[in-house]
């Protein structure tokens, strides 16, 4: 195997960017080596930020780019599929960013597509990688709190959408944008499937788009039945201002954890005022930071090791299937039974 995996970046956004700066130096074995997204100026800025040589407007051209071993697909959901089948027939491995794609149907041609191939898929749910995440599995793992009971899930997120995000049928809503590393979470510390939902949601903060997309949503709320017995909430909510925010809380038989909070560092100052300031997380860019790079790290080990990945498509897979099941509750006023598609021929 050559001493460097080539990667290709395909999506220059913020969390593109993220993955470039990566794969530019970070992450031993690999090298960014090509760049693409249609705004061409964003393609050409992040290959020369992250050192690749090449870049482009065209996906195509990256996967057709021989220094190409691998790709990452972070361009909006609704290309997935066509990128992913794409760069698998053109025998390349593929980190693909949540959501995975927008139907279930388009997740079985990138399964299959891949399985075809024989390229690793490993889909991005980097809380997976997180170290606070991941010891709170462990902790559930070792019995620490007995059997689980209920996995509460939360994401407040402080950006205001991007345009395209306010029409459901393109982005599937902030249940996909936002609350895929909740459903995941949920699944993961639960170590159980989601059998039915009940979703609540509506818009509270995004006036501008309540005339052309009524039927967007600011703000969810999901209970979810378990296969295993178990319960599960998930709350959902983009535009919160006050900062990034994302945590779970696990209650089981014997105890109870809590993973994540807001706090940037382990710093509060209480001052003369009689006030208790801390300073609160931003953005999931730093928050998360290290848990992408072991993300990255994770998916070249599978290609070297020629071991599946930790998180597969059928997790990617899976959250789709929950977040289409939660989109219709909130259509329909009704809890939504998944039972009939628990198991996916794959």
């Amino acid at each position: 195997m050559k001493a460097a995996i080539g990667i290709g970046l395909i999506g220059c956004g913020r969390a593109g960017r993220i993955h470039g700066r990566c794969f530019g130096g970070r992450i031993s074995g690999a090298r960014l080596v090509a760049a693409a997204d249609p705004d061409g100026n964003a393609a050409q800025r992040a290959a020369h930020d992250f050192g690749a040589d090449n870049w482009y407007t065209d996906f195509r051209r990256l996967i057709n780019d021989r220094a190409v071993d691998a790709v990452v697909v972070v361009t909006p959901t609704n290309f997935h599929r066509e990128i992913v089948v794409a760069a698998a027939a053109a025998g390349k491995h593929v980190l693909c960013e949540k959501p995975m794609a927008l139907g279930v149907d388009e997740c079985r041609e990138m399964i299959e597509a891949t399985n075809r191939a024989r390229v690793k898929l490993q889909i991005g749910f980097m809380r997976r990688f997180d170290a606070g995440f991941c010891a709170a599995k462990q902790a559930i793992e070792n019995g620490e709190i007995g059997e689980v009971v209920l996995v509460k899930s939360l994401s407040h997120g402080p950006s205001v959408p991007q345009r395209w995000m306010y029409d459901i049928a393109a982005s599937n809503g902030p249940l996909a944008e936002v609350s895929s590393h909740d459903i995941d979470t949920l699944r993961w510390f639960s170590g159980s499937e989601i059998t039915e939902v009940y979703a609540l949601a509506g818009n509270y903060r995004c006036p501008e788009a309540r005339s052309e997309f009524p039927d967007f949503y600011d703000n969810v709320v999901v209970s979810a039945r378990l296969k295993n017995g178990s319960q599960g909430v998930i709350e959902g909510a983009v535009s919160v201002s006050y900062g990034y925010d994302a945590r779970a809380e696990v209650l089981g038989t014997k105890g109870v954890l809590f993973v994540g909070g807001l706090a940037e560092r382990p710093l509060t100052v209480c001052s003369a005022s009689l006030q208790v300031q801390q300073p609160i997380v931003k953005s999931w860019r730093t928050l998360f930071s290290d848990a992408y790079e072991a993300e990255d790290a994770s998916f070249i080990e599978a290609i070297r090791e020629d071991r599946p990945p930790e998180v597969s498509g059928i997790d990617g897979l899976r959250a789709v299937e929950v977040v289409n099941a939660g989109n219709r509750s909130i259509r329909e006023a009704r809890p939504i039974s998944l039972a009939a598609t628990t198991e996916v021929d794959v």
